[in-house]
């Protein structure tokens, strides 16, 4: 599929997606100056010309709160110079967590925050956000969206290894977890979590001596505080299988979580690059072009 018209892609901050997508979609690298004043506020420059242009601005929202503004003033800059579409490569989505009123007084943020980003773009292209209650991003963003599973880039990355067991830590992993395993050829367990906290989760596992031979790798979406992965390693070790390594998509890695996780014995990490890190190992960029391509054509061709 191609496009009518050049594409000029725009990454407010660096990004190990950036240039990859910039030769796979035969995008302009979009030119931009951006700085704080001095009380904070947000200075934005335009360098590129986008009028007539099909623009897609890359940016990955792991600590929303500080790239929002700058990023609506970047999207609605866009819109005022004439760009033919301006849409939004989000690898990382946030605000997807608070989906229910779970106590009295509390705000709904992922409808707010859907509703509001939806006013500033035309498109939404994201890989494997979290959707828990909601069936698909159309429930809450206005905008055509694509969503993009990373599944078959962790499934390609574990292709060709012998000895493997892949370990989801609780439910709602099984179906990924065992879509990975298809793929790549390998056999997985899956644990049983329990939460008592943000920090505070336990895992326990089933009967593993079938595999004490293999290397177990911890498969998840998101690691975020690494308590999860840190439980199923310590599950793991209990079961007798100390050889052990961890695949995510996403890597937010709060407070210091890789090297937490890496000191307690871990002996290999990697994530996509969905979110810039040390353990970017699995390239997204493939997966991306596709999507793109059908969002501005949907902009164009509604």
């Amino acid at each position: 599929m191609s496009l009518s018209r050049p594409l000029v892609l725009f990454s407010p901050a660096p990004h190990p997606l950036q240039l990859p997508l910039c030769k796979q979609l035969g995008a302009e690298q979009g030119k931009l100056e951006s700085r704080l004043f001095p009380d904070g506020e947000s200075y934005l420059r335009i360098l590129s010309e986008v009028k007539g242009k099909d623009v897609l601005v890359l940016v990955d929202l792991v600590h929303p709160n500080d790239k929002y503004l700058p990023l609506i003033f970047l999207l609605d800059t866009l819109k005022e110079f004439g760009a033919a579409s301006v849409g939004l490569l989000a690898p990382y989505l946030s605000y997807m967590r608070q989906d229910i009123r779970f106590h009295d007084g509390e705000a709904i943020t992922s409808k707010i925050f859907a509703a509001a980003l939806s006013k500033h773009m035309d498109y939404l292209v994201t890989v494997d956000p979290h959707l828990h209650r909601y069936h698909s991003l159309d429930q809450i963003y206005t905008v055509p969206s694509e969503v993009v599973q990373g599944a078959p880039a962790l499934a390609n990355w574990l292709k060709g290894r012998d000895n493997l067991l892949l370990v989801g830590p609780d439910a709602e992993s099984e179906q990924w977890v065992a879509g990975i395993a298809e793929r790549c050829g390998h056999p997985f367990v899956i644990g049983e979590k329990q939460r008592h906290g943000d920090r505070d989760v336990e895992i326990t596992l089933p009967d593993l001596a079938a595999h004490q031979h293999r290397t177990a790798v911890i498969i998840d979406d998101v690691i975020s505080s690494g308590q999860t992965i840190l439980q199923c390693m310590q599950a793991l070790n209990l079961a007798g299988i100390t050889q052990q390594e961890c695949a995510a998509v996403h890597g937010i890695f709060a407070e210091g979580a890789a090297p937490m996780l890496l000191e307690a014995g871990l002996q290999a990490l990697a994530t996509s690059n969905s979110i810039a890190h040390f353990s970017n190992a699995i390239d997204l960029s493939p997966l991306l072009i596709e999507p793109i391509h059908q969002c501005i054509n949907k902009v164009h061709n509604p």
